[in-house]
């Protein structure tokens, strides 16, 4: 199982590492100081499992697990010292959560947990504390909504808040999302974006943020055109101008 470490704190992803060279079904394939630079590389390295801290800056560990796509996402083991955040990773359907300091015999437990964890497995699981996870934890993630969208323009991460977007697209080279100062590049999927926030989609390969839109356009064939503050026009397909149209009450 190809794993990646998540912890602000370089001791603690040091002490980490060393505890899982003792578990060769595993291999510790990326190690990361930020939510961002995981985000960023998570495709790239196939993880099946990310051992996550909590606590982080700019982004959590719970912000991170709520922006990954539920049907291609790793299994996640949280790591925290805080054992007040134990309820919310039932919620991200963590397989576990560990307690630091680590215990290598809580380690070992989590492993085996892991193992038997089957891949196409939706159901929660039990931790080790006997708490059953929420069977709704799905319906949860989806209400979970995203409060900032990080992106990557000229070697930068730049957070952008939801209110700031105008659209966002998908085409061969990734998902783009636009503001009035610029289009930007994010690992995010328009799936995800969809989910949690509230971006609507107007087409298969566009969301729309309906406080910028300026003008609707009717198309003969049952579709349309929407026109942006900024001057950006987006296709709107039959099959989600129904939303649209209700949203505007039209």
């Amino acid at each position: 199982m190809r794993a990646i470490i998540v912890d602000d704190e370089p001791l603690a992803r040091e002490e980490l590492f060393e505890l899982l060279q003792h578990h060769p079904q595993l291999e510790v394939v990326g190690q990361f100081g930020n939510a961002i630079e995981c985000l960023k590389h998570l495709k790239q390295l196939e993880a099946d499992v990310l051992f996550l801290d909590i606590e982080m800056p700019q982004i959590s560990g719970l912000e991170l697990a709520n922006m990954l796509d539920s049907d291609n996402a790793p299994a996640i083991i949280f790591v925290t010292a805080y054992d007040q955040f134990a309820l919310d990773a039932f919620e991200q359907n963590a397989v576990d959560y560990l307690l630091k300091p680590i215990d290598p015999k809580r380690l070992c437990k989590s492993i085996k947990r892991l193992q038997e964890r089957l891949p196409e497995s939706t159901e929660p699981s039990l931790l080790s504390e006997g708490t059953l996870a929420p069977h709704s934890y799905q319906d949860m993630l989806k209400n979970q909504q995203l409060k900032l969208i990080p992106c990557y323009f000229q070697q930068r991460v730049k957070l952008i808040r939801l209110e700031d977007i105008e659209y966002a697209s998908s085409d061969l080279s990734g998902v783009h999302v636009a503001t009035s100062q610029g289009i930007n590049h994010t690992q995010l999927t328009l799936k995800v974006l969809e989910e949690k926030s509230p971006l609507l989609r107007c087409h298969r390969q566009h969301l729309v943020n309906v406080d910028a839109i300026l003008e609707i356009s009717l198309e003969e064939n049952g579709g349309a055109v929407l026109f942006t503050k900024s001057g950006a026009q987006l296709p709107v397909s039959r099959r989600y101008f129904k939303a649209i149209k209700e949203h505007f009450g039209l």
